[in-house]
């Protein structure tokens, strides 16, 4: 027993003299510094969009009892990735067919009715009408104005259609409006 008790204050000793070494120097940092590490990974992860919110909004407006399981999320997010790449790959087909250099929506429209069937085509090209009328019509009320204007419908674009399919409805669309002021 004479080792063990002399063991113990020789590994208190050191251990005192570097706990205050520690607290007044490097003690307070390292854990800052190991958790600034952490967060910085986490933050420099690639962060990836998905339409995990979209999906769970709809659900919850078509049936509020039900849940879905992260499984079954995950594919319906793989699910509207690839109706979405089909899309873009029809619209982008499309524009080239017609030697055109950008994706109008009448391009989109079109790959809407080639890829979806039927009824759901039919569908989903009145919902994005619909949305686009929405969106304007919201913006013409915010800004309290009876009527609205090219400026409203083109800042409904961009709310609605994502980054430079937006960019490209916004340039198409102002082309048309010059051509017809002419």
């Amino acid at each position: 027993m004479a080792p063990k008790a002399e063991k113990k204050p020789a590994e208190k000793k050191p251990a005192d003299e570097k706990a205050p070494a520690e607290k007044s120097k490097a003690g307070k940092k390292l854990p800052k510094e190991a958790g600034a590490s952490d967060k910085k990974k986490k933050k420099m992860k690639k962060s990836t969009e998905t339409y995990k919110i979209y999906i769970f909004k709809v659900l919850k407006q078509v049936h509020p009892d039900i849940g879905i399981s992260s499984k079954a999320m995950s594919i319906m997010n793989s699910f509207i990735n690839d109706i979405f790449e089909k899309l873009a790959q029809e619209a982008s087909r499309l524009a080239r067919y017609n030697k055109k250099p950008t994706i109008t929506s009448r391009e989109i429209q079109t790959a809407v009715r080639l890829v979806l069937p039927g009824e759901l085509a039919k569908h989903a090209v009145s919902e994005g009408t619909k949305a686009l009328a929405q969106e304007a019509s919201r913006l013409a009320r915010y800004n309290k104005k009876p009527t609205i204007t090219s400026r409203e419908i083109q800042t409904a674009v961009r709310l609605v259609l994502p980054g430079e399919l937006a960019k490209h409805a916004v340039s198409e669309g102002t082309k048309a409006c010059a051509s017809l002021q002419t």
